[in-house]
């Protein structure tokens, strides 16, 4: 235990002395996210699917439509669920079984950015008010978790959300019958996109990689829509962020989250 320890501080100082420096230990800006691929289709019997490449970090997501019975409270309202699963070839960490605190978290955030942001009209997912809605369930499964998987995730969720087609269904003696032949693309508002960065000293990165997750003292993922409003907020860490910085985050999460976005919309084009 000692010798990692040891260790840790070790990779802790190589990266403050380089953001001291003003360079990551990978050659990005401290604002600079690695690169991002998608890929949609990748899942032929889904709705919709996208594979997510963000850095080494990798990501695919399958979306099902579905009939679904609505909540009690919201029968006037389709149903959105986003899961989250990390394969056990994913991290070293990764077990099977129950998901854990983490991976929970994981799938809580990325619901949060989709369902917050309103990127689906929830309204217009309704077969027969409080009988039957429409159901949208996003399941994600990180193949390598290189780092950041609130952002891979998500991207890959938004992504796959967007390449779905939803089969209509019309209410047949009591229940949904599906129209032959009839489909339509999810109703979409917005293009949500959550930016996490860490602070590591008086530093904050955007995009920690594996190596500076680890270092991290503190972060932060913000979700901002189409407008470039903020719709979500979620901290983790040991320590906090000054009201200073956290108002450089909101900046920032706005400008990088606009870039982002062009590549997500870009990859519903190619689809």
């Amino acid at each position: 235990m000692g010798t990692v320890s040891i260790l840790d501080g070790l990779e802790r100082k190589l990266i403050t002395d380089s953001l001291d420096a003003g360079r990551r230990a990978d050659g990005r800006a401290l604002d600079e996210p690695r690169k991002i691929t998608i890929e949609t289709g990748t899942i032929p019997k889904a709705e919709g699917s996208a594979r997510v490449r963000l850095g080494k970090t990798e990501v695919v997501t399958g979306v099902k439509v579905n009939p679904s019975t609505p909540f009690p409270d919201t029968g006037d309202k389709g149903a959105l669920i986003c899961t989250a699963e990390i394969a056990p070839l994913a991290h070293p960490d990764a077990e099977t079984g129950p998901p854990s605190e983490g991976v929970i978290e994981l799938a809580r955030v990325v619901d949060r950015g989709i369902r917050e942001s309103h990127m689906i009209d929830m309204s217009k997912l309704v077969i027969q008010r409080d009988v039957s809605v429409v159901g949208v369930f996003a399941d994600n499964a990180v193949l390598d978790d290189c780092g950041n998987l609130f952002d891979a995730c998500s991207y890959a969720s938004c992504a796959a959300i967007l390449d779905a087609k939803m089969p209509t269904w019309e209410m047949v003696d009591g229940a949904p019958k599906m129209v032959e032949g009839a489909s339509s693309e999810l109703p979409i508002s917005t293009i949500p996109v959550s930016v996490t960065m860490g602070r590591i000293g008086r530093h904050i990165i955007v995009d920690p990689d594996a190596t500076e997750w680890m270092c991290m003292d503190a972060r932060i993922t913000i979700t901002t829509n189409s407008d470039g409003n903020i719709c979500a907020l979620q901290k983790g860490g040991r320590e906090g962020f000054s009201f200073e910085q956290l108002a450089s985050c909101a900046d920032t999460a706005i400008a990088v989250g606009a870039k982002i976005r062009s590549t997500i919309e870009s990859s519903k084009q190619r689809s």
